[in-house]
């Protein structure tokens, strides 16, 4: 099991977060609070953290999987920031 985490600077933040993790509720189990979201993915599990600064992701997934999920991730939250330009700059965590 492979891990990576990023820190997204935005003051939408907890916006995002809430968005994701409503778009995924259809699809995998979800919890989330203004601040905290957890989703329990097909391969992994993406922890969502939120405050006034930015929007904080740590995803675990399977080695041959993390870097595709990585993507997937960020390119979600593209699409709820369109009106920003998000940088993920993912780093692999132990």
């Amino acid at each position: 099991m492979g891990a990576a985490s990023v820190r997204v600077p935005t003051t939408h933040a907890s916006r995002y977060l809430q968005q994701l993790c409503q778009h995924w509720s259809h699809k995998f189990p979800v919890e989330f609070t203004p601040q905290n979201g957890r989703i329990e993915l097909s391969v992994g599990v993406l922890i969502l953290d939120a405050d006034a600064e930015g929007l904080g992701l740590r995803l675990d997934a399977p080695d041959d999987q993390l870097a595709r999920m990585e993507d997937v991730v960020a390119e979600h939250v593209k699409r709820f920031a369109f009106r920003e330009e998000l940088q993920f700059n993912w780093v692999e965590t132990a």
